[in-house]
């Protein structure tokens, strides 16, 4: 089956090496309809053009990490990969999916541009493994239980399968039950455990986990400050799940940033970025190097 799917060349740069301008992951949690796949991609594309900021398109085939059995999941791994090369080929933006199972890998990597380990899975050998053997960039998500130092163990194992192209992306760490909360030393950190461009996600960070009883809740109001702290703390990209209306989402709706308000928040942590790297100069590119 894996052979039917459409397929594209690998020349489209995803920027997940050290060095690298700042960029943007960003997409609906999980794919929904080709209109509002579209839509939003279309939106993200605009932006990216608008401020020169590479633009990676995120999107889940399969949400397989639900708080509930009921709960939807997304349109699974055939046509979930089909709709991914369809944005990739109507925008020309990059494109990133979740894995959860080695199996999958294989599958999706023929109609995607980077693969990303959810954080619950961060420590799944053969998962990391078979990211790696891709030859595909991969993003790992940090467990939320997990110390930044930590993080470096799952890097190398995508390493030790021949990825060569990787992230680490902070999302919170448990605090008590139902709550994350964000250390900004973790940047600093998991850049300097892993010599990977660490990235914050500041959507998730603000999910209450379970929090809607059968879904999670969150707390979006904080998404914009947060950012904004991570980016003065030095975070090298952010990830950011967006949706034209969080309240019809199937997932993820109730930490999500509206995507009305994605472009205000893209321009003012690009000019802190800038305002950052220009008073700090070369100290701030050996931030973590050791």
């Amino acid at each position: 089956m894996a052979a039917e799917l459409p397929t594209r060349d690998r020349t489209v740069d995803v920027p997940f090496r050290r060095g690298a301008p700042f960029f943007l992951i960003a997409g609906p949690c999980v794919l929904e309809d080709r209109g509002l796949n579209l839509q939003i991609a279309g939106h993200l594309a605009a932006i990216g053009e608008r401020y020169q900021l590479p633009v990676v398109f995120k999107a889940s085939f399969d949400k397989a990490n639900r708080t509930s059995v009921t709960s939807k999941r997304g349109p699974g791994l055939l046509a979930g990969s089909s709709l991914l090369h369809e944005v990739r080929e109507e925008t020309g933006l990059p494109v990133l999916t979740d894995v959860h199972l080695p199996e999958q890998v294989q599958t999706v990597s023929a109609s995607v541009d980077a693969l990303q380990i959810p954080a619950f899975l961060c420590r799944q050998t053969d998962l990391l493994l078979a990211a790696g053997a891709s030859g595909l960039p991969v993003n790992v998500k940090k467990g939320q239980w997990m110390d930044p130092e930590q993080i470096a163990h799952s890097v190398q194992k995508v390493r030790s399968a021949g990825g060569t192209s990787v992230a680490v992306t902070e999302r919170g760490t448990a605090f008590g039950y139902g709550r994350w909360i964000v250390d900004m030393r973790s940047f600093e950190i998991m850049r300097g455990a892993t010599d990977c461009p660490a990235v914050f996600d500041g959507t998730h960070s603000v999910q209450l986990p379970g929090g809607g009883g059968t879904r999670s809740g969150g707390e979006p109001q904080f998404v914009e400050t947060l950012c904004r702290a991570a980016v003065a703390a030095g975070a090298d990209g952010l990830f950011l799940e967006t949706h034209p209306d969080p309240a019809s989402a199937p997932s993820d709706g109730s930490n999500m940033l509206p995507l009305e308000r994605l472009e205000s928040l893209v321009e003012q942590i690009l000019r802190l970025h800038e305002l950052l790297r220009r008073d700090s100069g070369p100290a701030h590119e050996s931030l973590g190097a050791g």
